[in-house]
């Protein structure tokens, strides 16, 4: 027993790996892919309905830590909450599940406990197996020696952090409900053309579209930008908090529809030294190869790699509807995509996919309303990048009893 109370333990004594469950073959019930778990997020994005035929079971409550590489270090680690009372799930093999013992272990801090900094590092540390395939040694996690406090110190610890992690939830639905109503209004005067039927329609090559509105080219909404990647053996190049550079990595990992800069920025050196190309605040990302359409809009000055065909938006037109075009057309415009080793949308491709160019006084509504939408998501997103902050600095401080917070205060 340590000073502060708390007691050493390998984890295998206050926590169940992989406990035992059962589905019977052909069984249909709820399963989680692996895509289903987002990098660094607690809630698991969906399930589908599926006859079993294998993998790991699970039950609310349990946490599921992804086991093999880039998954792990990815972050991809959640809470299990999407199942009824006592219906078990099942899921990717590549999971571990964690389970908290009854008078010993708090399930909500097992969570809490699966994405601290020491077990993820023991955990990324363990790893074994052929380059892309690694997989954490679950033995290793079984037998970590680690203080653990009394079940109702624990409840308070996972409660402090739950508090930080639900409200950035709730603004994540708040911004999915937005961005739905934002893609509805898109539909309705851009595709389904409601508010206009009482006006006059004229034929053009996309079928009838308003008077007054005409058929042209992605070009004709902006400038179409591609990226480069300065060399990655000039350490020179790249450095932290100087000219933001984004891959499509940094958009799979991210959940905004904004962005400021990518994972690593490049230098003044970098920049000169390579075809990179610096678009404005305004500028649409949008990634054209390996996956196509990942997009997010520029908060400042920014550069890609390569990995985009990025649209700076003509004043006249505005990144609002430049924004939901795109995403709108991303079926038509991976459809247009070549390439035997990965499909990829060449520059000459992209500013040639046809575009619907409403009248001035449509466009300057559109941009209006959505730019209310936008500011809102944009408040939010920023909340909760200030949120996780904290999180993630409060986290290792409670798991490790350096701060402790008075059980009263929270149960």
């Amino acid at each position: 027993m340590s000073s502060n109370g708390w007691r050493e333990m390998r984890l295998c004594e206050g926590i169940e790996f992989n406990p035992r469950e059962s589905i019977s073959k052909g069984v249909v019930a709820k399963k989680v892919a692996m895509e289903r778990l987002m990098p660094f997020s607690k809630i698991i994005n969906g399930y589908e309905l599926a006859k079993y035929k294998g993998g790991s079971k699970f039950r609310n409550g349990d946490t599921l830590l992804a086991r093999i590489t880039p998954c792990l270090e990815n972050g991809k680690t959640a809470k299990v909450t999407i199942l009824d009372n006592d219906e078990i799930g099942y899921g990717s093999t590549e999971f571990i599940v964690m389970r908290g013992k009854v008078n010993k272990t708090d399930d909500d801090f097992i969570y809490y406990l699966s994405i601290s900094p020491v077990f993820r590092d023991i955990a990324i540390k363990s790893m074994v197996g052929t380059s892309g395939r690694q997989r954490v040694q679950q033995d290793i996690l079984e037998n970590i020696r680690m203080p653990i406090p009394g079940v109702c110190e624990q409840k308070t610890i996972a409660a402090t952090l739950s508090c930080l992690d639900d409200k950035i939830e709730l603004n994540n639905r708040i911004n999915k409900t937005l961005e739905e109503m934002a893609q509805a209004i898109f539909k309705s005067w851009f595709v389904d053309f409601e508010p206009f039927q009482n006006g006059e329609f004229i034929d053009s090559e996309l079928g009838k579209i308003p008077k007054g509105w005409r058929v042209g080219t992605v070009k004709d909404l902006g400038d179409v930008v591609g990226g480069s990647t300065p060399s990655k053996s000039c350490t020179t190049y790249y450095t932290k908090r100087c000219i933001p550079w984004v891959t499509p990595k940094d958009l799979s990992n991210n959940k905004n529809k904004f962005i400021f800069r990518g994972s690593i920025d490049i230098t003044p050196l970098g920049f000169e030294k390579s075809g990179v190309k610096l678009m404005p605040k305004g500028t649409v990302l949008f990634s054209s190869r390996a996956p196509i359409g990942y997009m997010a809009i520029a908060m400042n000055n920014i550069t890609t790699n390569q990995g985009f065909k990025s649209v700076v938006p003509k004043s006249d037109i505005g990144t609002e509807y430049v924004y939901y075009f795109l995403r709108n057309s991303i079926g038509m415009i991976e459809s247009r995509a070549s390439g035997t080793t990965f499909k990829e949308v060449s520059g000459s491709v992209m500013k040639q996919i046809p575009a619907l160019i409403p009248s001035q006084d449509v466009l300057l509504e559109f941009q209006n309303i959505c730019r209310i939408y936008f500011q809102k998501q944009l408040l939010l997103e920023n909340q909760n990048a200030l949120l996780s902050s904290i999180r993630d600095a409060l986290l290792p401080k409670l798991m490790s009893g350096e701060v402790r917070v008075p059980i009263e205060e929270v149960l």
